[in-house]
C-alpha cells in the first residue's frame, strides 16, 4: 500500500477493530446454556464418551463460538474493504437488496456481494446472489439504461479455481483485495493492523469466556447429572429431543 493508504486503513483497523472483540463478548454475554443444548446431537457426546459436565459445555460453546466468529468477523471485513475501496474508487455501500458494495471503474458500474471465505453458501444461497445480481442489474438499468455493468463475488480469504462463472465473477482473497484497491500487496499488509491491542482484547474476551463455562458447568451438573455426578442421559436426550 501506499504511505498514505497504510494510514488510512491503520487508523479505521484501530478505532474500529474493537468492535469485532466487544461483539464477540456480547455474543457471549447473549448465549443460554438451554439454547445451545438443543443444537447439539446428545448422541455424539455419549459415543465420543464426553462424560464430564465440564467437557460437553466447552463442546458445546467452543462450536457456538467458531460459528459466531465467523459471521462476526466477516462482517467487520466487509466494513474494511468498503471503507479502502471508497479511499481508492470513491465506492460506497449499497442499498440494493443482496449487493454490499458498488463503486465505478473505467467506465463500469461494478456490484459487489461480499462474503467470508469462498466455500460460503449452498446450491440455494448461491442461486439467491445470482437473482439478486440480475434485480440489482435491472434496477441500475431502469435509471441508466447505458450503464455497463459487472457482478461480483468478493471473498475476503481463500482462492477460487474459477473466476468467470458466466452470471457474475468471483475473486477470492488476493485476487478480491487488489479488485477492490488496485494494490497486489493489500492482502498481507492488512495482517498486521489487525493485531491492535489483539493481547487485551483476547485476555477480556477469555476472561467472559472462563466465567461462562464454570456457570454453564453448574448449570448443567444441576438439570443432568446425578447425584453421585454421572450424567442423567436419558434426561439429556429428553430435553434436546423428546416431544
Amino acid at each position: 500500500m501506499s504511505n498514505h493508504l497504510t494510514a488510512k486503513v491503520t487508523q479505521y483497523v484501530e478505532e474500529n477493530i474493537g468492535v469485532f472483540h466487544q461483539k464477540r463478548i456480547d455474543c457471549l454475554d447473549q448465549l443460554k446454556l438451554t439454547k445451545v443444548l438443543k443444537r447439539k446431537n446428545p448422541y455424539l457426546f455419549k459415543a465420543k464418551q464426553i462424560c464430564t459436565s465440564e467437557l460437553i459445555v466447552r463442546s458445546l460453546v467452543d462450536a457456538f463460538i467458531s460459528s459466531h466468529e465467523e459471521t462476526i468477523f466477516g462482517d467487520w471485513l466487509e466494513g474494511l474493504a468498503i471503507f479502502i475501496n471508497s479511499l481508492v474508487y470513491s465506492g460506497w455501500k449499497s442499498g440494493i437488496t443482496g449487493i454490499d458494495l458498488e463503486f465505478d471503474k473505467d467506465g463500469t458500474r461494478y456490484i459487489v456481494a461480499i462474503k467470508s471465505g469462498p466455500n460460503w453458501g449452498n446450491s440455494s444461497q448461491i442461486a439467491k446472489m445470482k437473482t439478486d445480481f440480475a434485480a440489482a442489474r435491472k434496477t441500475l438499468r431502469t435509471s441508466n439504461s447505458g450503464l455497463t455493468i459487472e457482478a461480483v463475488n468478493g471473498c475476503c480469504y481463500g482462492k477460487s479455481r474459477i473466476s468467470d462463472y458466466g452470471t457474475h465473477f468471483k475473486y477470492c482473497g488476493q485476487d478480491f483485495w487488489e479488485f477492490i484497491s488496485g494494490d497486489t500487496n493489500l492482502y498481507v499488509d492488512i495482517i498486521e493492523p489487525l493485531g491492535h491491542k489483539a493481547k487485551e482484547r483476547n485476555a477480556d474476551f477469555a476472561d467472559s469466556y472462563n466465567r461462562m463455562i464454570n456457570v454453564f458447568t453448574k448449570e448443567f451438573a444441576n438439570n443432568f447429572c446425578f447425584d453421585n455426578g454421572e450424567i442423567d442421559w436419558s434426561k439429556l436426550v429428553k430435553f434436546n429431543s423428546g416431544k
